[in-house]
Protein backbone atom coordinates (compact mmCIF):
# COMPACT_ATOMS: atom_id res chain seq x y z
CA UNK A 1 0.00 0.00 0.00
CA UNK A 2 2.82 2.34 1.07
CA UNK A 3 4.70 1.62 -2.01
CA UNK A 4 1.04 2.14 -4.36
CA UNK A 5 0.96 5.69 -2.69
CA UNK A 6 4.68 6.64 -3.22
CA UNK A 7 4.46 5.35 -6.40
CA UNK A 8 1.15 7.58 -7.43
CA UNK A 9 3.11 10.60 -5.94
CA UNK A 10 5.80 10.16 -8.50
CA UNK A 11 3.56 9.77 -10.93
CA UNK A 12 1.67 12.89 -10.17
CA UNK A 13 4.89 14.93 -10.05
CA UNK A 14 6.29 13.61 -12.99
CA UNK A 15 2.81 14.70 -15.08
CA UNK A 16 2.82 17.78 -13.68
CA UNK A 17 6.34 18.19 -14.99
CA UNK A 18 5.45 17.33 -18.65
CA UNK A 19 2.67 19.29 -18.34
CA UNK A 20 4.78 22.36 -17.44
CA UNK A 21 7.22 21.79 -20.36
CA UNK A 22 4.51 21.07 -22.90
CA UNK A 23 2.60 24.17 -21.96
CA UNK A 24 6.02 26.53 -22.15
CA UNK A 25 7.21 24.93 -25.46
CA UNK A 26 3.38 25.95 -26.78
CA UNK A 27 3.77 29.19 -25.51
CA UNK A 28 7.64 29.79 -26.37
CA UNK A 29 7.93 27.60 -29.32
CA UNK A 30 4.60 26.46 -31.01
CA UNK A 31 2.86 29.68 -31.13
CA UNK A 32 6.01 32.11 -31.70
CA UNK A 33 6.32 29.96 -34.86
CA UNK A 34 2.60 29.65 -36.01
CA UNK A 35 2.94 25.74 -35.71
CA UNK A 36 0.47 23.17 -35.75
CA UNK A 37 1.30 19.69 -33.80
CA UNK A 38 -0.28 16.48 -34.31
CA UNK A 39 -3.40 15.46 -32.39
CA UNK A 40 -5.59 17.23 -29.85
CA UNK A 41 -3.24 19.89 -29.72
CA UNK A 42 -3.27 21.03 -32.67
CA UNK A 43 -6.12 21.19 -33.15
CA UNK A 44 -6.57 23.18 -30.42
CA UNK A 45 -4.10 25.87 -31.79
CA UNK A 46 -5.96 25.46 -35.39
CA UNK A 47 -9.15 26.20 -33.51
CA UNK A 48 -7.72 29.30 -31.85
CA UNK A 49 -6.20 30.41 -34.50
CA UNK A 50 -9.10 30.30 -36.41
CA UNK A 51 -11.13 32.48 -34.04
CA UNK A 52 -8.68 34.89 -33.98
CA UNK A 53 -7.84 35.42 -37.62
CA UNK A 54 -11.30 35.30 -38.95
CA UNK A 55 -13.62 35.64 -35.95
CA UNK A 56 -11.41 38.51 -34.56
CA UNK A 57 -11.79 36.81 -30.76
CA UNK A 58 -9.13 35.13 -28.34
CA UNK A 59 -10.64 32.25 -26.80
CA UNK A 60 -8.97 29.88 -23.98
CA UNK A 61 -6.54 27.05 -24.62
CA UNK A 62 -8.29 24.73 -21.64
CA UNK A 63 -11.99 24.27 -22.86
CA UNK A 64 -11.26 23.89 -26.05
CA UNK A 65 -8.94 20.93 -25.35
CA UNK A 66 -11.04 19.14 -22.84
CA UNK A 67 -13.49 19.46 -24.98
CA UNK A 68 -11.91 17.61 -27.53
CA UNK A 69 -10.20 15.18 -25.62
CA UNK A 70 -14.00 14.03 -23.86
CA UNK A 71 -14.36 11.05 -26.34
CA UNK A 72 -10.85 10.07 -25.79
CA UNK A 73 -11.30 10.26 -22.14
CA UNK A 74 -14.16 8.16 -22.27
CA UNK A 75 -12.94 5.38 -24.47
CA UNK A 76 -9.87 5.56 -21.62
CA UNK A 77 -12.00 5.21 -18.50
CA UNK A 78 -13.72 2.58 -20.54
CA UNK A 79 -11.67 0.27 -22.16
CA UNK A 80 -8.28 1.50 -20.72
CA UNK A 81 -7.60 1.57 -17.25
CA UNK A 82 -9.55 4.56 -14.71
CA UNK A 83 -5.93 5.28 -12.77
CA UNK A 84 -4.34 6.00 -15.74
CA UNK A 85 -6.64 8.21 -17.40
CA UNK A 86 -7.27 10.07 -14.40
CA UNK A 87 -3.37 10.63 -14.17
CA UNK A 88 -3.88 11.30 -18.49
CA UNK A 89 -6.84 13.68 -17.24
CA UNK A 90 -4.43 15.36 -14.55
CA UNK A 91 -2.21 15.95 -17.59
CA UNK A 92 -5.03 17.30 -20.22
CA UNK A 93 -6.44 19.76 -17.33
CA UNK A 94 -3.04 21.16 -16.37
CA UNK A 95 -1.53 21.50 -19.92
CA UNK A 96 -4.39 23.99 -20.72
CA UNK A 97 -3.98 25.88 -17.35
CA UNK A 98 -0.49 26.41 -17.83
CA UNK A 99 -0.73 27.50 -21.10
CA UNK A 100 -3.60 29.89 -20.90
CA UNK A 101 -1.94 31.47 -17.69
CA UNK A 102 1.94 30.93 -17.94
CA UNK A 103 4.00 33.42 -19.83
CA UNK A 104 5.37 32.77 -22.82
CA UNK A 105 9.13 33.46 -23.55
CA UNK A 106 10.28 33.88 -27.01
CA UNK A 107 13.95 33.01 -27.68
CA UNK A 108 14.53 32.82 -31.64
CA UNK A 109 12.51 33.88 -34.80
CA UNK A 110 14.14 31.44 -36.55
CA UNK A 111 11.13 29.38 -37.84
CA UNK A 112 13.65 26.41 -38.40
CA UNK A 113 15.02 26.31 -34.86
CA UNK A 114 11.49 26.64 -33.44
CA UNK A 115 10.20 23.83 -35.45
CA UNK A 116 13.22 21.77 -34.25
CA UNK A 117 13.92 22.55 -30.84
CA UNK A 118 9.91 22.84 -29.90
CA UNK A 119 9.92 19.36 -31.42
CA UNK A 120 12.73 17.91 -29.12
CA UNK A 121 11.26 19.47 -26.18
CA UNK A 122 7.54 18.41 -27.16
CA UNK A 123 9.01 15.25 -27.95
CA UNK A 124 10.40 15.32 -24.52
CA UNK A 125 7.56 16.28 -22.65
CA UNK A 126 5.72 13.44 -24.15
CA UNK A 127 7.69 10.51 -23.13
CA UNK A 128 8.40 12.09 -19.25
CA UNK A 129 4.20 11.84 -18.97
CA UNK A 130 4.17 8.35 -20.44
CA UNK A 131 7.10 7.15 -18.25
CA UNK A 132 4.63 8.10 -15.40
CA UNK A 133 2.25 5.64 -17.48
CA UNK A 134 -0.22 8.54 -18.69
CA UNK A 135 -0.95 10.52 -21.70
CA UNK A 136 -1.10 13.55 -23.00
CA UNK A 137 -4.45 12.62 -24.55
CA UNK A 138 -6.12 13.02 -27.55
CA UNK A 139 -5.11 10.54 -30.23
CA UNK A 140 -2.72 8.66 -27.95
CA UNK A 141 -6.24 6.79 -26.11
CA UNK A 142 -6.91 5.74 -29.26
CA UNK A 143 -4.17 4.44 -29.88
CA UNK A 144 -3.64 2.63 -26.66
CA UNK A 145 -6.93 1.31 -27.24
CA UNK A 146 -6.70 -0.27 -30.99
CA UNK A 147 -3.11 -1.38 -29.95
CA UNK A 148 -4.43 -3.58 -26.54
CA UNK A 149 -8.06 -4.08 -26.81
CA UNK A 150 -8.14 -4.99 -30.63
CA UNK A 151 -4.69 -5.78 -31.90
CA UNK A 152 -5.00 -3.05 -34.54
CA UNK A 153 -1.79 -1.21 -35.27
CA UNK A 154 -2.92 2.78 -35.15
CA UNK A 155 -0.59 4.44 -36.75
CA UNK A 156 -2.38 5.04 -40.18
CA UNK A 157 -4.93 6.58 -38.41
CA UNK A 158 -3.22 8.85 -36.67
CA UNK A 159 -0.98 10.12 -39.54
CA UNK A 160 -4.07 10.58 -41.79
CA UNK A 161 -5.61 12.97 -39.11
CA UNK A 162 -2.73 14.85 -38.30
CA UNK A 163 -2.50 14.91 -42.53
CA UNK A 164 -6.49 17.01 -41.55
CA UNK A 165 -4.54 19.28 -39.54
CA UNK A 166 -1.87 20.44 -41.51
CA UNK A 167 -3.90 20.58 -44.85
CA UNK A 168 -6.52 22.54 -43.17
CA UNK A 169 -3.59 24.37 -41.64
CA UNK A 170 -2.01 25.26 -44.76
CA UNK A 171 -5.19 26.07 -46.56
CA UNK A 172 -6.36 28.71 -44.24
CA UNK A 173 -2.90 30.19 -43.15
CA UNK A 174 -0.54 29.43 -45.61
CA UNK A 175 1.66 26.48 -46.50
CA UNK A 176 5.29 26.98 -45.12
CA UNK A 177 3.61 27.35 -41.69
CA UNK A 178 1.95 23.79 -42.04
CA UNK A 179 5.17 22.44 -43.81
CA UNK A 180 7.47 23.45 -40.84
CA UNK A 181 4.99 22.03 -38.11
CA UNK A 182 6.02 18.72 -40.42
CA UNK A 183 9.25 19.10 -39.12
CA UNK A 184 8.31 19.59 -35.45
CA UNK A 185 6.49 16.61 -35.79
CA UNK A 186 9.16 14.48 -37.31
CA UNK A 187 11.66 15.88 -34.62
CA UNK A 188 9.62 14.81 -31.75
CA UNK A 189 8.41 11.71 -32.97
CA UNK A 190 12.24 10.91 -33.33
CA UNK A 191 12.63 12.00 -30.14
CA UNK A 192 9.90 10.29 -28.20
CA UNK A 193 10.76 7.06 -30.00
CA UNK A 194 14.59 7.86 -28.87
CA UNK A 195 13.58 8.26 -25.08
CA UNK A 196 10.46 5.63 -24.56
CA UNK A 197 10.69 2.66 -25.85
CA UNK A 198 7.88 0.23 -24.50
CA UNK A 199 6.01 0.60 -28.02
CA UNK A 200 8.74 -0.62 -29.72
CA UNK A 201 9.08 -4.47 -30.10
CA UNK A 202 12.87 -6.39 -30.35
CA UNK A 203 12.98 -9.79 -32.02
CA UNK A 204 15.05 -12.19 -29.90
CA UNK A 205 17.30 -14.69 -31.48
CA UNK A 206 19.17 -17.08 -29.37
CA UNK A 207 21.45 -19.96 -30.23
CA UNK A 208 22.31 -21.69 -26.96
CA UNK A 209 22.71 -25.05 -25.48
CA UNK A 210 20.20 -24.31 -22.47
CA UNK A 211 17.21 -23.30 -24.22
CA UNK A 212 15.25 -24.90 -21.94
CA UNK A 213 16.28 -22.41 -18.84
CA UNK A 214 16.45 -19.35 -20.84
CA UNK A 215 12.96 -19.66 -22.67
CA UNK A 216 11.21 -19.87 -18.88
CA UNK A 217 13.58 -16.97 -17.59
CA UNK A 218 12.64 -14.58 -20.69
CA UNK A 219 8.77 -15.06 -19.58
CA UNK A 220 10.06 -14.27 -15.67
CA UNK A 221 11.79 -11.22 -16.77
CA UNK A 222 8.90 -9.72 -19.12
CA UNK A 223 5.76 -11.94 -19.44
CA UNK A 224 6.91 -12.54 -23.04
CA UNK A 225 6.62 -16.42 -24.48
CA UNK A 226 9.37 -17.81 -26.93
CA UNK A 227 9.65 -20.70 -28.74
CA UNK A 228 12.19 -23.37 -28.95
CA UNK A 229 13.54 -24.65 -32.59
CA UNK A 230 15.92 -27.23 -33.04
CA UNK A 231 19.70 -25.96 -34.32
CA UNK A 232 22.57 -27.10 -36.09
CA UNK A 233 25.66 -25.29 -37.12
CA UNK A 234 26.78 -25.34 -40.15
CA UNK A 235 30.22 -25.59 -39.51
CA UNK A 236 30.80 -28.54 -36.95
CA UNK A 237 27.44 -29.73 -37.60
CA UNK A 238 26.83 -28.98 -33.65
CA UNK A 239 23.28 -29.77 -32.64
CA UNK A 240 21.94 -26.81 -30.20
CA UNK A 241 18.55 -25.01 -29.96
CA UNK A 242 17.23 -21.66 -31.10
CA UNK A 243 15.02 -19.79 -28.86
CA UNK A 244 12.41 -17.17 -30.55
CA UNK A 245 10.92 -14.65 -28.52
CA UNK A 246 9.47 -11.11 -29.49
CA UNK A 247 9.84 -8.60 -26.65
CA UNK A 248 9.35 -5.49 -25.93
CA UNK A 249 12.62 -2.87 -26.54
CA UNK A 250 12.51 -1.84 -23.07
CA UNK A 251 12.92 -4.65 -21.81
CA UNK A 252 15.70 -5.53 -23.68
CA UNK A 253 18.18 -4.29 -21.36
CA UNK A 254 17.13 -6.84 -18.26
CA UNK A 255 16.32 -10.01 -20.41
CA UNK A 256 19.96 -9.96 -22.48
CA UNK A 257 22.16 -9.90 -18.96
CA UNK A 258 19.75 -12.65 -17.93
CA UNK A 259 20.45 -14.83 -20.61
CA UNK A 260 24.14 -14.23 -20.78
CA UNK A 261 23.94 -15.41 -16.73
CA UNK A 262 22.77 -18.53 -17.80
CA UNK A 263 24.83 -19.57 -20.98
CA UNK A 264 28.09 -16.97 -21.90
CA UNK A 265 28.44 -18.52 -24.70
CA UNK A 266 25.05 -18.35 -26.03
CA UNK A 267 24.63 -16.42 -29.14
CA UNK A 268 22.17 -13.57 -29.31
CA UNK A 269 20.88 -11.57 -32.43
CA UNK A 270 18.50 -8.21 -31.53
CA UNK A 271 15.94 -7.44 -34.23
CA UNK A 272 13.71 -4.46 -34.24
CA UNK A 273 10.27 -5.66 -35.01
CA UNK A 274 8.32 -3.39 -37.27
CA UNK A 275 5.15 -5.31 -37.58
CA UNK A 276 3.56 -8.01 -35.08
CA UNK A 277 0.47 -10.47 -36.12
CA UNK A 278 -0.88 -11.86 -33.35
CA UNK A 279 -1.34 -11.92 -30.05
CA UNK A 280 1.98 -9.60 -27.71
CA UNK A 281 1.30 -9.04 -24.51
CA UNK A 282 1.22 -5.85 -22.85
CA UNK A 283 1.39 -4.42 -19.33
CA UNK A 284 -2.36 -3.51 -19.12
CA UNK A 285 -3.04 -0.20 -17.78
CA UNK A 286 -4.19 0.52 -14.22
Amino acid sequence: MQKTYQRDILRLLAVVTAAVIMAMNIRTFVRTGGLFPGGANGMTLLIQRFFSVYLHREIPYTPINVLLNSIPVYIGFRYIGKKFTLFSLVMILLTGIFTDLLPGFPITDDILLIAVFGGIINGTAISICLRADATSGGTDFIAIYLSQKRGIESFDLILVLNAVILCTAGLLFGWEKALYSIIYQYVSTQTLHLLYRNYQRQTLIVVTEKADQIAPRIHEVCHHGATILDAEGAYEHTKKKMVYSVISSADLGRVIPEIRAIDPHAFINSIHSESIFGHFYMKPKD
